[in-house]
């Protein structure tokens, strides 16, 4: 494989952990002599830093692209920079997104699914010129690399989540908490799939937008003034815009633009009212308010889930829509409990992890691009 940055510390860090899971690493600080040496390298993943003097990464991949199509290119890309690499991932410029600064085992991994796909690219071509009678292997194949673009949308989101993450470190468990209600409540009221896991992913996405507020104002400790407001409010529209240039994540994209939005109009950014908002918006709400009600926060302590219970259904057919209020009370306590343990319990599982493996963790502030 070939890893290309004009940061030396960079290159050294990407070329250890890589050597270390077992790949054969070739690195370039010119992207200029990567792509001179693309075919004598004739690599299976291609990895590129996107801001580089000169060429930029996604011009670089799409020179890769038409001299070496069969390379599968992941771009390394900073938090800031996520609008533009959607644009590549979207375009099929770019498989996957590697979010600086990064954890080694997600790199890693990144790569091994990677060369994974590229086997597969290459067997998917042999399998074509061959007789009729290998019809029934092709036909398996084909649902493998389905399965890995399947893999391909949840790696993405999770990737997405982490660039928040980073930002602000109490967002990720709230989202995936939020995303697993949504999709109980969901399955209550009869949503069925796709839209299933369009409200899941709308859920999981909804303060993606949060990537573009301003850091003194998305972690200012006291309460924001009215300009401040006035910029946090706009992360819906800055979720919107950013997710529905994504082809699989456009229907979720509405959701997030939507997910403020109350059912007696008084909610943001449109005032929307009533069934003229989303059902999956409505149904983000519900779970919105019972994730906040029974999570601490630094001005008090979590409350029960029976307490939100009441709360919720308090708000019938004020903040939320009467008939999925109805559905969720159906839904025993013990369960909602059942999805926020299983949660917390999947998060110290992935930081014990983590903790656990040689060398895991962010690079050095100094790594950075």
């Amino acid at each position: 494989m070939v890893v290309v940055d004009d940061d030396d510390l960079i290159l050294r860090n990407l070329k250890r952990i890589l050597e270390g899971a077992g790949f054969d690493v070739r690195t370039y600080a010119v992207p200029e002599e990567a792509i001179a040496r693309i075919e004598i390298d004739r690599p299976t993943v291609i990895v590129s830093d996107y801001m580089m003097p000169g060429t930029d990464g996604i011009s670089l991949l799409q020179q890769i692209r038409i001299k070496f199509p069969t390379a599968v290119r992941v771009l390394c890309t900073a938090a800031e920079e996520f609008r533009v690499a959607l644009n590549a991932v979207n375009s099929g410029e770019v498989y996957r997104i590697i979010s600086k600064p990064w954890h080694n085992q997600d790199v890693v991994a990144t790569i091994v699914q990677a060369a994974d796909v590229a086997r597969l690219r290459t067997e998917n071509d042999r399998l074509t010129i061959q007789s009729s009678e290998q019809n029934e292997r092709l036909r398996e194949l084909n649902s493998r690399l389905e399965e890995k673009v399947r893999e391909r949308t949840e790696a993405l989101l999770g990737g997405l989540i982490s660039a928040l993450d980073y930002r602000d470190a109490e967002t990720q468990w709230h989202s995936r908490r939020v995303s697993f209600y949504a999709r109980r409540l969901a399955v209550e009221i009869g949503v069925v799939e796709p839209e299933l896991t369009t409200i899941e992913h709308g859920a999981l996405l909804h303060d993606i937008g949060k990537i573009g507020i301003r850091d003194r104002v998305l972690l200012k400790p006291g309460p924001l003034d009215a300009s401040e407001w006035r910029e946090m409010k706009r992360h819906p529209e800055l979720g919107w815009e950013l997710l529905r240039q994504v082809e699989y994540l456009r229907s979720a994209s509405v959701i997030v633009l939507q997910h403020q939005e109350k059912w007696n109009g008084t909610g943001y950014p449109a005032g929307l009212n009533g069934e003229d908002i989303l059902l999956g918006a409505r149904i983000f709400h519900i779970v919105d308010a019972l994730d906040a009600i029974t999570s601490d926060r630094p001005y008090r302590k979590a409350r029960t889930f029976e307490e939100a219970r009441a709360e919720i259904a308090r708000c019938r057919g004020v903040q939320f829509d009467p008939k999925v209020v109805d559905a969720f009370l159906q839904i025993p306590n013990e369960e909602w409990r059942r999805i926020s343990i299983d949660v917390e319990q999947f998060a110290i599982l992935t930081s014990e992890m983590a903790e656990r493996r040689p060398g895991a963790g962010v690079l050095p502030p100094g790594a950075q691009a």
